[in-house]
């Protein structure tokens, strides 16, 4: 049969494989890159044979998202068989494909440690060098059955029995042999470039009732160039680590014995994110919203009623105040609802924009409390559009724009996309269909790129999800912008038409930043703790050479505080050098030195946080500067801001 391989056509023996139709096309480089090859939507292993009426055969390769995908599935067999003869006893459970890597769970005699690491990696070395191949075999569930007891694979056997199927497919890579679907590599030479990072401990199935097994994670790339390039960014990102930066500041600590998975915010970190709040709420007044409050409780009836009891209650908190159940909001849409109720509306008071930058809490398991990035109390820079049906599209573009602007002015790449219905939801489908369309329609309108995250959209309603790139090229997800035709029916809220008749309005949630804990933790590694001077907790600090200067010092400190700018004096009895040293350790944007020279002329030397010296200026001068400095970022973004 003839096939199309990159618009070449081959024709193709019965016996044919994916692997020896894809050579007869593709140069010897591009072959030996190749870690499987696409049959319509089928993956299919090289060494599979073609399926009955292809019509076109599509190389996988190894530096590809798919490609990237399977080798790092491979790798982490490889790294299993390594583990295998280094620790025979070993049982073995999953081992995945993630995320910029692969793990795979063991059942050691003892719990493996960092120090394992090194072994287990030469062995998987030795491995890669023999390029073992990846031999693919189907059998019966019984046959696999009978294989994993016969071994004593108890892991394995539990998983095979919850399959609802009559065969599976096992993966041999020289001793080692796995049940896994594929496809995987052609050989294991192929993983040669693989690093393991750490070792965890994981419970069985994510379930702390189940026994704890060693977790052991590595990376995978499809060469040594990748792999050293993305070492070399997890180094960087130790360095930037916003906890260990959070505490050289002294912006943030966490006490997890006495209040675990909460932040502890230090007068520094304090000022940082009330200047980051004031900023949010003067900007959301320019742009038509309404600043409101909600309270931390609300009776578990109004959770039922909004379908978050049934939906969502395995994240909340729940208490109980003289015989009542009430539930500690995890968001703050069901006030934001009431608060509109409360008050007969015209469609010509719509839209309603309702902000609030609230406190919400969500039970995490405390296996995933992460510093600032996941925590069990937040700050969420909420809000909830209400607005007629033909206001829709307007209002997601305008906070599209919003994303927009706010995430340029921090310096943030980012890509959207739309998630829409997950098997566990509520609303019609015709709801549904409406929700989606207008938020493709505003993107369209836009004329801004999208993917579709299938089955990713919230139990009430699809949303376009915003993920954002940092300086270290890591993505992460802020925005969201929730379409929701459902709630507003559930809570009754209705408007009066031009026609006198009541009318159901749309409601759109909001989130920009999204937790403000979160962003700030990301904007700290995003930056490396050197925030933007408009927003730098201490904008400038003053260094005296000796204490004959302090009266002048702290003039100018006055000075500087006077004209809105944040400014502290630093008149320890310390060298100098140390005491510069000190302002760059603290990021601080400008650090004025004054000498017996400077305090003659009545100046200050300016020097900047990364060791540039701009040199003597007047205190004036001085002034328009820095405030020169923290708007021209904001006035890209057509946005003004000075903090008082």
């Amino acid at each position: 049969m003839d096939i199309s391989i990159e618009g070449k056509t081959v024709n193709a023996a019965d016996n044919a494989t994916c692997g020896t139709v894809l050579q007869a096309v593709l140069s010897g480089k591009k072959f030996k890159s190749c870690a499987a090859a696409r049959s319509g939507e089928k993956l299919l292993d090289l060494a599979s044979p073609i399926p009955p009426n292809t019509r076109s055969l599509e190389p996988i390769y190894l530096d590809s998202p798919e490609g990237l995908e399977i080798l790092r599935h491979s790798a982490a067999h490889v790294m299993a068989l390594a583990v295998r003869r280094l620790f025979p006893e070993t049982l073995v459970s999953i081992g995945p494909a993630i995320d910029k890597g692969f793990y795979y769970d063991f059942d050691p005699s003892r719990p493996f440690t960092p120090e394992d690491l090194p072994a287990i990696e030469a062995e998987m070395r030795k491995i890669a060098a023999a390029a073992l191949p990846f031999t693919r075999r189907e059998v019966t569930k019984e046959e696999a059955l009978r294989f994993f007891k016969d071994k004593y694979e108890i892991y394995k056997v539990e998983i095979i029995e919850e399959l609802d199927v009559e065969r599976v497919s096992l993966y041999d890579l020289g001793e080692f042999t796995d049940l896994c679907r594929g496809p995987h590599l052609p050989h294991a030479g192929l993983a040669k470039a693989c690093k393991l990072l750490s070792v965890a401990g994981a419970y069985w199935r994510g379930n702390e009732k189940n026994k704890m097994l060693s977790r052991i994670y590595g990376t995978s790339f499809a060469d040594e160039a990748a792999l050293d390039k993305y070492l070399k960014q997890l180094e960087e990102a130790k360095r930037r680590d916003h906890r260990k930066l959070g505490r050289e500041l002294n912006l943030f600590d966490f006490h997890e014995d006495i209040a675990p998975g909460m932040v502890f915010w230090h007068p520094k970190g304090m000022l940082l994110r009330t200047i980051l709040e004031d900023f949010l709420r003067k900007e959301h007044l320019k742009r038509g919203y309404e600043l409101v409050q909600g309270p931390q409780l609300l009776r578990r009836e109004l959770w039922e009623k909004s379908g978050h009891y049934a939906n969502y209650r395995e994240n909340m908190y729940f208490t109980e105040i003289e015989g009542d159940a009430y539930g500690i909001k995890p968001m703050n849409c069901l006030a934001h609802m009431l608060i509109y109720g409360s008050e007969r509306r015209s469609y010509r008071d719509l839209p309603v924009r309702y902000a609030e930058l609230g406190v919400v809490h969500r039970h995490e398991m405390s296996g995933v409390l992460h510093g600032l990035l996941r925590v069990r109390q937040f700050t969420q820079d909420d809000a909830h559009i209400i607005c007629r049906p033909d206001q829709l599209e307007e209002e997601i573009i305008g906070v599209i724009t919003l994303v927009r602007d706010l995430f340029n002015l921090f310096g943030f790449s980012y890509k959207l996309g739309v998630a829409t219905r997950p098997e566990k939801s509520i609303g019609s489908a015709e709801a549904w269909d409406l929700a989606t369309t207008a938020l493709i329609k505003a993107l369209e309108r836009l004329g801004l790129p999208y993917l579709i995250y299938e089955g990713d959209g919230a139990f009430y309603g699809p949303k376009i999800d915003v993920r954002v790139t940092d300086s270290l090229e890591r993505e992460w997800q802020c925005s969201t912008i929730q379409c929701d035709f459902t709630l507003p029916e559930r809570f009754d809220l209705s408007y009066i038409g031009s026609d006198g008749e009541k009318h159901r309005p749309v409601m759109l949630h909001r989130a920009i930043l999204g937790s403000l804990e979160r962003f700030i933790g990301i904007l700290i590694e995003h930056s490396a703790g050197a925030f933007p001077t408009w927003l730098a907790p201490e904008q400038a600090r003053i260094v005296t050479v000796s204490g004959k200067q302090d009266e002048f010092a702290l003039s100018t400190q006055k000075t500087l505080r006077a004209n809105g700018l944040r400014a502290n004096a630093d008149l320890r009895n310390e060298k100098l050098g140390y005491k510069v040293r000190v302002a760059q350790l603290d990021k601080i944007p400008y650090i004025l030195v004054v000498g017996d020279k400077e305090l003659e002329a009545g100046e200050v030397n300016v020097r900047l946080r990364g060791g540039e010296t701009l040199g003597p200026r007047k205190i004036d001068t001085l002034i328009a500067m820095i405030q020169a400095d923290s708007d021209e970022p904001l006035k890209q973004g057509g946005m003004s801001y000075r903090f008082s």
